[in-house]
């Protein structure tokens, strides 16, 4: 399967519709795909749930799509940083809803998803408020907590590299939640810094293949049709 090789990020989120369910790729700013937040700040689709690991940084990125309201509900681990400060102003005001998850059940409901789980038990958050309303079983003496797998009508990703197949290689720790989401979502947008052609990545160094991916925009490419 061959993704779409695409010269501007707006054709990346195009289709998006109000309501949906949007990845968003990213460690903080590491990995975070701006450009495709930006697009999707343009396309105009709101009454959105995002989920990522973070609630957005300083003004620009997750930031500024909630700051422009577009987003109903956050599904996050960390959802207050020092510069979180448009997630933290929305959500005392209700204007936002908050779901937090653990950022190992946060990476595991992603990948059940993609794994086509239906559901799993894990130990963590037990007795916490994390766990209230949820079905808990004993195993071994132990008490886990069911967990349901996240599921993306769009996933927002970005990449070191890809091939004109859309391959991907991801570059340090920008990696982060990639991987998963592009497993988990229906449609997969990803920005790389540059397209090779194919059979100049390594296979062994490949990390998404490019059955996942959908939709790639470099950023060159990217720049020049939005300017």
């Amino acid at each position: 399967m061959t993704a779409r090789l695409l010269t501007s990020y707006d054709d990346a989120v195009a289709g998006v519709e109000d309501g949906a369910t949007v990845l968003v790729g990213g460690f903080g700013m590491a990995g975070m795909p701006v450009e495709l937040i930006d697009a999707l700040i343009r396309q105009g689709a709101g009454d959105l749930t995002v989920v990522s690991n973070n609630a957005g940084n300083g003004d620009t990125g997750l930031a500024a799509l909630l700051e422009r309201g577009r987003v109903r509900k956050m599904i996050c681990s960390f959802p207050r940083q020092a510069d979180s400060w448009v997630f933290d102003r929305l959500y005392r005001a209700g204007e936002v809803e908050l779901e937090v998850v653990p950022q190992g059940n946060l990476a595991e409901r992603m990948r059940a998803a993609g794994a086509g789980i239906g559901a799993f038990y894990s130990p963590t958050g037990v007795g916490t408020p994390l766990a209230e309303g949820k079905e808990t079983r004993e195993i071994d003496g132990r008490t886990y907590v069911l967990e349901h797998p996240i599921r993306g009508d769009l996933a927002l990703v970005k990449a070191h590299l890809a091939d004109e197949m859309g391959n991907l290689v991801y570059r340090r720790t920008a990696r982060n939640f990639g991987p998963v989401m592009a497993t988990a979502a229906r449609t997969v947008a990803v920005q790389v810094d540059r397209v090779v052609p194919t059979g100049a990545l390594d296979p062994e160094a490949v990390v998404t293949p490019s059955i996942y991916v959908d939709r790639v925009v470099s950023e060159q490419t990217g720049q020049e049709a939005t300017a």
